[in-house]
C-alpha cells in the first residue's frame, strides 16, 4: 500500500536531484561529477495481466566525457521500503532487468529504508536459485538510519536543505528526532520561500502521523506541491482563500445597498464585513437587492 511517508521518501530524489551527490558519496559509488538527471516512467509493465511499477526511476547522464568522471550513463531505480518483505527481491531483479532491457544501459537500486533492522534486511544480496547454485544475485545500495547523517546543527542544515529534510524524515523514530527538526525549522526560517514551502510540506508528508510529524507541524507555524493530501500548508491556504472570498462578498452587500441610496449604520456594516460563512453571505446579497431598510438583509 503507497502511503505518504512512501511517496516522500523516494520523491525527494525526483524534484531534488542535487541529493545525489551526497548519498552516492556516502555510499561510496561514484557518480560523474557533472551529470544530467532524467525522471524516467516508473511503469515496468512488460504485458497487461501483471502490473509492476517501480517507486522512482532517474536517468543519469555524465555531461562532457564520461569516462573522465568515472564511467557512463546509468539508470538509479529507488524504491522506498517501510519493513521486511521476502517477495520483494524478486520484484526487484525483475525491475532491474527490464530496465536493462529497455533501456540497454547498467541499472542501480537504491532502497531507502526508516528503521534499522529493515535497512540490515534489504542489503542483501538476494541469491535466486536452487539450493546452493545462484543464477541471479540482487545487490541493493541501502540508505537508512545507519548511514544517513544526523543532522542538528542549523548552519550545516541551511548547506543542504535536501540532505537535512532526508536526514529528519530517515530519524523521524529516534532520540534524535526533535533535534534535527529544530535545527531544519532554523535553517528553513532563513531559507527563500519557495524552498522553506517546499521542505516544510515535505517533511509534514513524510513523517506523517507520527510523534516527530506532530512535532514538526508545531514547529513550522505558505503553495502546495502536494494538492490533495490535506496538508497543514495547504489547509493553511485553503483558508486564506475562503476569508478571500468571504471579504469580497461582504463588500458586494454593502456595495449594493450604496449603490440602491440604502442607508447603512455602522451596526450594519461591522456585522457584514464580520461574516466569514459565504452562504449567509449570498442570502444577505441576495436581499440587499430588494430591502427598504439595511437591518432587513438579515431577516429569515
Amino acid at each position: 500500500m503507497v502511503t505518504s511517508r512512501h511517496e516522500a521518501s523516494h520523491r525527494i530524489f525526483q524534484e531534488r536531484p542535487e541529493l545525489l551527490a551526497p548519498v552516492f558519496r556516502l555510499l561510496g559509488v561514484p557518480l560523474p561529477a557533472k551529470a544530467a538527471v532524467e525522471v524516467l516512467t516508473a511503469d515496468v509493465t512488460e504485458i497487461r495481466p501483471l502490473e509492476r511499477r517501480v517507486d522512482s526511476v532517474l536517468r543519469i547522464e555524465p555531461i562532457g566525457d564520461g569516462k573522465s568522471d568515472g564511467g557512463g550513463g546509468f539508470l538509479l531505480a529507488i524504491e522506498a521500503q517501510g519493513r521486511q518483505d521476502r517477495a520483494k527481491p524478486v520484484s526487484w531483479a525483475y525491475y532491474m532487468s527490464f530496465l536493462k532491457a529497455k533501456y540497454a544501459c547498467p541499472v542501480l537500486l537504491l532502497v531507502v529504508c526508516h528503521d534499522k533492522a529493515t535497512a540490515d534486511w534489504a542489503a542483501g544480496p538476494f541469491r535466486l536459485g536452487v539450493e546452493d547454485w545462484t543464477s541471479l544475485s540482487v545487490h541493493p545500495l541501502v540508505m537508512g538510519p545507519g548511514n544517513v547523517p544526523v543532522i542538528t546543527d542549523p548552519e550545516e542544515a541551511a548547506e543542504d536543505l535536501a540532505m537535512a529534510t532526508f536526514s529528519a524524515m530517515t530519524h523521524g523514530s529516534s532520540e534524535d528526532a526533535p533535534a534535527i527538526l529544530d535545527a531544519l525549522a532554523r535553517a528553513l526560517g532563513a531559507a527563500d520561500p519557495e524552498s522553506s514551502t517546499y521542505y516544510s510540506e515535505l517533511l509534514e508528508i513524510g513523517l506523517g502521523d507520527s510523534r516527530a510529524g506532530e512535532t514538526w507541524r508545531k514547529l513550522m507555524p505558505i503553495r502546495t506541491y502536494f494538492p490533495g493530501r490535506g496538508t497543514m500548508i495547504e489547509l493553511a491556504l485553503q483558508e486564506g482563500e475562503t476569508k478571500g472570498r468571504a471579504e469580497e462578498r461582504a463588500q458586494m452587500v454593502l456595495r449594493v445597498l450604496e449603490t440602491r441610496e440604502v442607508a447603512v449604520t455602522p451596526e450594519v456594516r461591522e456585522r457584514v464585513v464580520q461574516c466569514a460563512d459565504l452562504d449567509m453571505l449570498g442570502r444577505w446579497l441576495d436581499r440587499a437587492f430588494v430591502v427598504s431598510r439595511a437591518e432587513e438583509i438579515f431577516d429569515e
